[in-house]
């Protein structure tokens, strides 16, 4: 899995929910991730590099990875 567009993913799907507020945003995202990223995706992601992310990402990666 290429990290930078796995990277490129996660931050649509943040820039999606963030009108609902950064709390609500980042649940849904880790939902969304949760329901749809295969583990391959998930792990890969947890592995790269996480400045690419935006905050409201970043925040859903952590939650996902138990941080």
């Amino acid at each position: 899995m290429d990290a930078a567009h796995l990277a490129t993913m996660a931050n649509q799907i943040a820039r999606n929910f963030a009108v609902q507020g950064d709390a609500a945003a980042i649940a849904a995202t880790v939902e969304h991730i949760t329901d749809f990223w295969e583990p391959r995706m998930k792990a890969a992601l947890f592995a790269s590099d996480q400045t690419a992310l935006s905050p409201i990402a970043r925040a859903a990666v952590a939650r996902l990875a138990g941080g």
